[in-house]
């Protein structure tokens, strides 16, 4: 294998987060499954009692940091499986309001207990726990700030004849 890459520090931690948080997720969708919900919808259910009555998709979105159209998938069949209804909002007509059936909030106060991440956490002292808090958060905010950067420059009111190389070079 390339030492080049056995030695990129960042990469490498880089796939360790991903693998520790692939492992939590497991444990985490193993112990919901018994609730018949998975971690995604778990997690909506939580959004949408937090959010209240007045619950879009695209408020759910931004809650989660994932794409309007990723949730409204998830919120379909969350629909069907009758743990949530989506209706459209009175006031503002193009407007979709998302409300916990009484299955959804079964399910929600159900998957409350997170037995599994308190277990695999506890083996993090408290100070260890406040310290990855803080690291992830500063991670979060870092890769925010990196996807707002890594945006296309708008095209020029007159491209040269080259320009379609220009933007896909970038």
């Amino acid at each position: 294998m390339n030492d080049q890459l056995l030695d990129d520090r960042d990469y490498n931690l880089w796939i360790l987060l991903g693998q520790a948080r692939d492992m939590v997720f497991k444990a985490r969708g193993k112990e919901l499954s018994q609730y018949g919900v998975t971690v995604e919808q778990s997690s909506i259910l939580f959004v949408i009692q937090a959010i209240g009555g007045k619950a879009t998709p695209t408020e759910i979105s931004k809650w989660m940091l994932r794409e309007p159209h990723t949730i409204s998938v998830i919120l379909t069949r969350m629909e069907k499986d009758g743990l949530v209804t989506k209706r459209k909002d009175l006031d503002k007509k193009r407007q979709i309001i998302v409300a916990l059936t009484e299955k959804g909030r079964q399910a929600c106060g159900q998957s409350a207990r997170r037995e599994s991440v308190r277990e695999i956490m506890s083996c993090l002292s408290e100070e260890e726990r406040d310290q990855l808090g803080s690291l992830l958060e500063k991670l979060r905010d870092c890769a925010l700030n990196n996807i707002a950067r890594v945006v296309l420059p708008p095209l020029p009111v007159e491209p040269p004849a080259c320009a379609w190389v220009q933007i896909f070079a970038i």
